[in-house]
């Protein structure tokens, strides 16, 4: 999501500041504090500790995953269940269009608007996809969801996700 946007006077560029937020959290996880990271992007410690509040996610609680167009759907879900994951959806390409196409318009916004209720109820959403779907969850469920993108929308065909990566996803926000 890169580009220039104006507010107010202002010009801004988003590749520039999502920059300075990847510097901030490189310069935190070499161990560095709030203090010496603030000094060195120059701003101040407040900001930095606001920015990891704003970032944090809560460990513990119920967790659903979601995620098409994938490639290993049978594995992924084997892992979900085996690490105790209460909600999984998990379609391929193919999946996904059939699943559509067997409702009406009427009966396909029911059902989504049912999911996102559902979803609601979780602590935690994991949504694997592409970019637009990540911020249209984000957008109707919150700071709950967990967004890991696949690439930018609309993404054609199945991707194969690791394993190992939904593993140590799902242990963390469980605080294995």
């Amino acid at each position: 999501m890169g580009g220039f946007f104006r507010i107010g006077d202002k010009l801004l560029n988003r590749t520039k500041l999502d920059g300075i937020v990847d510097r901030i959290f490189d310069l935190r996880i070499s161990g560095l504090s709030q203090q010496e990271v603030a000094q060195r992007v120059g701003c101040d410690r407040t900001f930095i500790s606001r920015l990891e509040s704003l970032a944090e996610i809560r460990k513990g609680g119920s967790l659903a995953v979601i995620g098409f167009p994938l490639g290993n759907t049978e594995e992924l879900e084997h892992l979900c269940q085996e690490l105790g994951v209460e909600y999984t959806l998990l379609l391929t390409d193919a999946e996904r269009w059939k699943l559509i196409e067997s409702f009406d318009g009427k009966n396909l916004l029911n059902w989504l608007m049912e999911l996102m209720v559902e979803m609601s109820e979780f602590d935690h959403v994991i949504m694997i996809g592409s970019d637009m779907r990540i911020r249209l969850a984000e957008a109707i469920l919150g700071e709950k969801v967990v967004g890991v993108s696949l690439g930018p929308s609309p993404i054609k065909g199945d991707i194969q996700f690791d394993p190992e990566r939904l593993k140590k996803l799902v242990k963390s926000i469980k605080g294995e």
